[in-house]
């Protein structure tokens, strides 16, 4: 295995829109969102580690989560999870631990990985992940793996390459912002758009001098405690420093900036799990498209629902369609699966 394969594995997310069994306390990272018996967090380092050593494994992720990656992941030291003391957006984060992963070897190449996407197709995932890293490492480029889209996606950024561009990895043109419908299906229409999937690749010299181009005052904030990464005084650093550094993400910060952006269409199958509409394409389904978890259900004049409830729990549903049915604790969530982007604004209003 490649002593130079870094990943940083990106944890701390609250998953607002898979409310109300993802939580502010217990995320849906943490949670086994397809009763595969694995947390989605768990599948994410199984996959990742098929390539990267285990110690070049870092996870990202806030202060209050660090008891609950070290008990799912009992393979991991303390060293390898980064807290963030603040809710501060990806490009602190990855300024952060690309900084640490420099001064321990400059020569290392990273992936930068969420850790609640679902991809079945592991072999193809390493594969691509491969070419990637050979690119990066003979080429000066900020590398992200495009997602090849499947029908017009309203909840994605898309990433635009040149149309006449033939080589298996391709020049960016741009990003684009989340589209309204009729863009999203010129989008797909024109055949050179590509899901964003939020997966990164670079050297750690190229990513580091590119946080120094665009980003100078972040740059020169995570610089000062370089002398303390990897120490025992890092943590006082990042105590004291991390919520000074600006709220943004890699993409505004880094990735929307520079010109040496390069995408590799992907060619394993990609679910980002965001919600529960998502969530149901990956289940399977009765033959009226009704996807259940753990619950023993009767369904009559009903289709196209998720039903999640504790285990074993029977649920007797009559006449809904296209709904999100829920029963986590003391919440019962029914909805419609058509306004489900709509759940985390409900979880604002409830706090």
């Amino acid at each position: 295995m490649n002593k130079n394969y870094y990943a940083i594995l990106m944890a701390g997310g609250v998953g607002s829109r898979f409310w109300p069994v993802s939580t502010t306390d217990f995320p849906k990272q943490f949670h086994d969102m397809l009763g595969s018996g694995d947390t989605l967090i768990q599948k994410t380092f199984s996959r990742l580690s098929q390539i990267i050593p285990i110690e070049n494994i870092l996870i990202l992720t806030n202060e209050r989560y660090n008891s609950i990656v070290l008990e799912q992941l009992p393979m991991v030291k303390q060293e390898q999870v980064l807290l963030e003391p603040a809710m501060r957006n990806t490009a602190p984060c990855i300024l952060y631990a690309s900084l640490k992963i420099q001064k321990e070897n400059p020569d290392a190449v990273m992936v930068v990985a969420p850790s609640d996407h679902w991809i079945e197709d592991e072999v193809s995932f390493i594969e691509n992940l491969k070419q990637c890293f050979d690119f990066c490492i003979k080429e000066k480029v900020l590398m992200t793996l495009g997602i090849q889209p499947t029908f017009p996606n309203t909840g994605f950024g898309y990433i635009e390459y040149n149309k006449t561009d033939k080589n298996p990895i391709r020049k960016v043109s741009q990003f684009r912002e989340k589209p309204d419908y009729e863009t999203a299906k010129a989008f797909l229409k024109s055949g050179n758009f590509l899901w964003h999937g939020g997966i990164f690749i670079w050297s750690v010299k190229t990513i580091t001098e590119s946080f120094e181009k665009f980003q100078p005052q972040m740059n020169a904030l995570f610089l000062k405690g370089m002398e303390s990464y990897n120490t025992e005084n890092e943590v006082g650093f990042i105590d004291d420093n991390y919520a000074l550094a600006e709220n943004v993400s890699i993409d505004y910060a880094v990735m929307e900036k520079a010109d040496n952006v390069y995408v590799l269409p992907a060619t394993f199958d990609w679910n980002d799990l965001g919600t529960w509409g998502s969530l149901h394409e990956k289940l399977p389904k009765d033959d009226n498209n009704n996807a259940v978890v753990n619950a023993t259900v009767l369904l009559q004049n009903s289709s196209s629902n998720i039903i999640s409830t504790s285990k074993d729990k029977l649920v007797i549903i009559d006449g809904l369609e296209d709904y999100i049915i829920v029963d986590k604790d003391n919440v019962l969530l029914i909805y419609p699966k058509s306004k489900e982007q709509e759940i985390k604004g409900i979880v604002s209003q409830l706090k």
